[in-house]
């Protein structure tokens, strides 16, 4: 049987955390005994990587950058043995899928510059443009050159980090999609989300700095008026890939 995939959550927030894992598990077909899930806030026990097919890191209101003592305590906690843990895939060139902070704390790790100094986004649905390297890499091959995707983050990448190729970007986003060795992919859009899950996030963290609460019915509304495809066939075929190549 293939080995599962490890699914590293960061949400504090039950009902976020819940709703990101049933869609990870939606878009892959998969059930809950294809997937290792691990909420971090409540820790980050030892983990060998060869007991899974691929690790995804999602997101989260966790920020990379600032100083640690303005980070959440429990961050404060798993941040570390995620660190160590991501040099090794890295090193390793493992099977990674990291979505918005599972991209910042990858680019932390490869000595890339992560802050709120430019290309935060508020919530809601971007327009992600592949690039020629996007466009020819083997887990884009036949996505669409532009399609939709939702996102929503307060930092991000400044640059494209180092030893890192550039699969997409947006108008307001330099870096929307990077690949590392020949495994290692990460997003700033979270391409499970549809819809309903925007919706949900968008209540839940209402009041966490992303946007004007006074918007949030307005970006709801936005938000369902969106048909989101193209997000959920990466994420499809990224799971489908790895577990199939065990």
């Amino acid at each position: 049987m293939p080995k599962p995939c490890l699914l590293l959550q960061l949400r504090p927030e039950r009902a976020a955390a819940d709703d990101e894992y049933y869609a990870i598990l939606r878009a892959g077909g998969l059930d809950v005994g294809d997937v290792v899930r691990v909420q971090m806030d409540q820790g980050l026990p030892h983990l060998e990587l060869d007991d899974f097919a691929a690790v995804i890191v999602g997101g989260g209101p966790s920020n990379v950058s600032g100083p640690d003592d303005k980070k959440y305590d429990y961050q404060q906690r798993f941040e570390p043995g995620l660190k160590k843990l991501l040099l090794e895939i890295v090193a390793r060139d493992f099977p990674y899928l990291g979505a918005c902070y599972g991209l910042s704390i990858l680019a932390d790790v490869l000595g890339g510059t992560v802050s709120g100094e430019r290309y935060s986004e508020k919530a809601g649905a971007q327009t992600i443009e592949l690039t020629d390297n996007g466009a020819e890499d083997p887990l884009l091959r036949g996505i669409p050159r532009s399609f939709r995707a939702f996102g929503g983050h307060k930092e991000a990448c400044q640059d494209v980090p180092p030893n890192a190729v550039l699969l997409a970007g947006s108008a307001g986003c330099l870096v929307q999609m990077i690949r590392v060795g020949q495994h290692v992919y990460a997003t700033q859009f979270h391409p499970e989300l549809d819809g309903d899950g925007l919706a949900l996030r968008i209540e839940i963290y209402r009041h966490a700095g992303y946007f004007d609460p006074a918007e949030a019915d307005y970006l709801t509304e936005l938000g369902h008026r969106e048909e989101i495809t193209a997000p959920k066939e990466i994420l499809r075929r990224f799971l489908t890939r790895y577990r199939s190549e065990d």
